[in-house]
């Protein structure tokens, strides 16, 4: 009887005898479940393709493991921590960093801004010589020499590469008692910028320094560091290498990897990611109302037939099911078809990059098995549900005369 009930839905959904107003309306049904999971499929293959292109634009402003200590800003035997990590074989380079706020002044213009002190191995870690717009990355042979953000350069109107046109770095100093001097409130150092990087969001108002710079600004003696950043030789071992290095450390420091340390950054883009599948959700269940009058329209158009079956013997359990599967099909048809195009269009934009974001940005797509099964159980599970709930009301269509 199931195989029946399910041989006769599929006689309806393709026959191309009966009402021409019923097939209409069934692949009118199919068509806007089409619609519905094609769109839904392109979106969200779009967000994944900005996933991986918001960290490739992010990658090179992270380090794979930052070290920072437990209590207090400062890490503690940093020469200690030093030997472990050259010994690690699967660490490439390690940097130490120091960062403060500090307040910049230029021809009477002043800013709150990020110093990070970095010491000459920092750019093998975190390379961001490569997000330089104007000048060169400091070669580290005076502490003066600095690259600075872009939107604090334009703030500020910093010449770059300009030996008479020097900014100031003020540093309040810590203390207590009463202030006879200007020096007592804050220490200062003039500093020569010879580059400007793009922050991409990420650093804005950052001053990439020297170590001894900060150092000296913050009063610190040598060898200090608030931060380690460490480079792995392979960045898909972060966790093992994690765990690894936190048995040798010791619980006097954290380590955390990249997706941490960057973790409000990717909070707002899993949000983004959510609200567009609930929106897109609610666009595949309004769909399904369509699914919902092609089962009622078939029900009443084939009335007739329905009561010469339930009259040979038919089961009216088994005449549901009979409407069950035909919305079943027309489901499975929406979401065939949904995909193949979906799919279709996502290949198209990935070669040939017709639609753009800006003018010489192509929008990203990343097709992934994981949005196939997102699409169709988002689909499929509004479709089974009202296809259930309209084939119960079958019974009433029958014994009406």
């Amino acid at each position: 009887m199931k195989n029946i009930a399910f041989y006769i839905a599929s006689r309806y959904l393709i026959s191309k005898k009966g009402s021409t107003a019923v097939t209409f309306i069934t692949w009118l049904a199919v068509g806007a479940m089409g619609v519905a999971v094609t769109a839904m499929f392109v979106i969200i293959s779009v967000f994944s393709g900005l996933e991986d292109f918001n960290e490739d634009l992010v990658k090179d402003l992270h380090a794979d493991i930052t070290i920072k200590s437990k209590i207090g800003k400062t890490i503690k035997n940093t020469s200690e921590i030093s030997e472990i990590l050259k010994k690690n074989k699967e660490i490439a380079h390690f940097s130490r960093v120091i960062e403060e706020k500090v307040y910049i002044n230029f021809d009477g213009k002043g800013d709150i801004a990020y110093l990070r002190g970095v010491d000459s191995v920092y750019a093998q870690v975190n390379p961001l010589h490569r997000s330089i717009i104007l000048g060169t990355y400091p070669d580290f042979r005076f502490n003066d020499e600095v690259l600075i953000e872009n939107s604090l350069d334009l703030r500020l109107s910093i010449p770059v590469n300009s030996d008479k046109d020097l900014a100031t770095l003020y540093m309040p100093k810590p203390g207590k008692g009463l202030i006879n001097r200007e020096e007592d409130i804050y220490n200062r150092k003039n500093i020569f910028i010879t580059g400007v990087f793009n922050g991409k969001d990420q650093l804005n108002s950052y001053i990439i320094a020297p170590i001894a710079l900060s150092e000296e600004l913050l009063n610190l003696p040598k060898n200090s560091a608030y931060n380690i950043v460490i480079k792995l030789k392979n960045p898909d071992d972060v966790n093992e290498v994690r765990r690894e290095l936190q048995k040798s450390l010791g619980k006097d420091v954290i380590l955390s990897t990249k997706t941490e340390e960057n973790s409000a950054f990717w909070k707002m883009i899993n949000t983004e990611k959510l609200f567009i599948y609930l929106i897109f959700g609610l666009v595949i269940f309004i769909t399904t109302f369509n699914l919902a009058g092609a089962i009622i329209i078939l029900q009443l158009d084939k009335r007739e037939q329905a009561r010469s079956l339930v009259s040979l013997g038919f089961p009216l359990s088994h005449l549901r099911k009979t409407y069950f599967y035909t919305g079943i099909l027309i489901v499975s048809a929406g979401i065939i078809s949904g995909l193949v195009i979906g799919t279709s269009l996502c290949l198209f934009q990935e070669y040939t990059g017709l639609f753009k974001v800006v003018e010489n940005l192509p929008f990203p797509v990343r097709i992934e098995w994981k949005n196939y099964v997102i699409v169709s159980a988002t689909a499929a599970g509004f479709g089974i549900l009202i296809s259930w709930i309209f084939s119960k009301i079958s019974k009433g269509y029958i014994t009406k005369s």
